[in-house]
């Protein structure tokens, strides 16, 4: 696929055309990574955060906000839990929070290492070499770090440097694929001053760097930030930030990177709190982040507002996603859903007799 194809279906609205693309992403979908649905158990850990992104309710400038830091008691206890529910990967989340030591994630990677048989991904925001060297020599399997967006320009615009830093999220994504991590990433979709021509681009770079994960959901500003008040450009060349440009971009990444792992969002299931999870499975998506995070804290991490399942237990959603899951006939998947021990485990999975693209 091209970027004049790639394009012509960003911004198209037909309803045949649409109806193809879903057609299209789920039956390699199916073909590559299979009916399973792996579950990630999320653990957000902290909502301190050192970045002064204009979009998100954790920036340090926020102080409207309680802040938090979860016990590791509290931490190894939900992973322990994550596990007894079947699940194959703990999901360990935090602002850019440099007030939980590495060593310490180091210690909390190694605890769950060895107490549970969890695959450990790490969302933890730019970090240096050494860091990423120790989690990785602890234990941790995977990080992900969204780009956000592959305009260098508009990134800058909407994430302020930290004092004496310089932001390259592309080339700590490369760091991390030479450390041996499985990395994923993704970006924001309508984002203000964002373009079809972005979205198009960042569709290419997922390709190019051949992520294991690809994560993408609508921009939601949280209202007590910089761009919070600020309406949408009014554009003809302005994505707008909805359910139907998410599950495009969902389509067109399984079709661009038919073997990474595509989460079906919180925050798709924000926008569409009935169905929006389904969709996103059914248009290519094949994981599903269920919250581990213990209610006292849930709400406390409040990037945007009103996020789903933020009244629910651990327990209850366990449950409502194993319902949702069957009811549109996919099963939940064993193990922890690797890229590379899929493709070992399954051989029918492989790429033979591959499904024309286009």
């Amino acid at each position: 696929m091209d970027k004049n194809q790639i394009l012509d279906y960003l911004k198209t609205s037909d309803e045949a055309k649409l109806a193809q693309l879903w057609e299209k992403a789920d039956r390699l979908r199916k073909q590559y990574v299979g009916d399973g649905v792996h579950l990630r158990g999320l653990i957000e850990i902290s909502n301190y955060c050192c970045r002064s992104c204009h979009y998100c309710g954790l920036r340090r400038e926020h102080e409207d906000i309680q802040r938090y830091r979860m016990p590791d008691d509290e931490i190894i206890e939900c992973a322990q839990m994550a596990a007894e529910y079947g699940y194959g990967t703990v999901v360990i989340q935090a602002g850019e929070d440099f007030g939980i030591t590495a060593a310490r994630i180091a210690k909390i990677v190694e605890t769950i290492k060895t107490q549970t048989p969890l695959a450990v991904t790490l969302s933890l925001g730019e970090r240096g070499d050494d860091e990423l060297k120790l989690w990785r020599g602890s234990g941790a399997d995977r990080y992900l770090l969204r780009f956000e967006t592959s305009d260098p320009d508009l990134y800058k615009k909407i994430h302020p440097q930290r004092a004496q830093t310089i932001s390259d999220r592309i080339a700590i994504i490369r760091k991390l694929q030479e450390l041996g991590y499985e990395a994923g990433s993704g970006v924001m979709i309508g984002i203000p001053g964002q373009t079809y021509e972005t979205l198009a681009n960042d569709l290419l770079l997922f390709k190019e760097l051949d992520l294991d994960m690809v994560g993408v959901g609508p921009y939601i500003a949280h209202p007590d930030t910089p761009l919070g008040q600020m309406p949408l450009p009014d554009s003809p060349q302005q994505p707008r930030p909805t359910e139907l440009m998410t599950y495009k971009m969902i389509a067109l990444i399984r079709i661009l990177c038919p073997e990474a792992n595509i989460p079906s969002t919180t925050a798709l299931a924000t926008i569409n709190k009935a169905t929006g999870r389904e969709f996103g499975l059914q248009r290519g998506a094949n994981v599903v982040m269920p919250n581990m995070t213990p209610r006292k804290y849930r709400a406390l991490y409040e990037i945007y507002p009103s996020k789903a399942c933020i009244d629910e237990t651990a327990q209850q959603c366990r449950h409502c996603l194993r319902g949702r899951i069957e009811s549109i006939g996919r099963h939940i998947a064993a193990g922890p859903g690797s890229r590379t021990r899929r493709s070992k485990l399954n051989p029918s999975n492989a790429n033979t007799n591959p499904i024309p693209l286009f």
